[in-house]
């Protein structure tokens, strides 16, 4: 089965956070992302893995 893709906003109601939290979050590397246009995209797989805590510092 595909993993489920993300916009921002749909990332930002997932994991409960403010967008500038949430960009804070990616400049650090904390989460991979994939920019789309003006938007990122996310796979709801690697905010599973950010929410365990299992993701790479920079």
């Amino acid at each position: 089965m595909p993993d489920e893709v993300l916009n921002t906003k749909e990332t930002i109601e997932y994991l409960r956070i403010s967008k500038k939290t949430l960009y804070k979050i990616i400049a650090e590397g904390r989460i991979k992302t994939t920019k789309a246009g003006r938007d990122y995209r996310f796979l709801k797989s690697e905010l599973d893995k950010f929410l365990r805590g299992e993701y790479n510092n920079k």
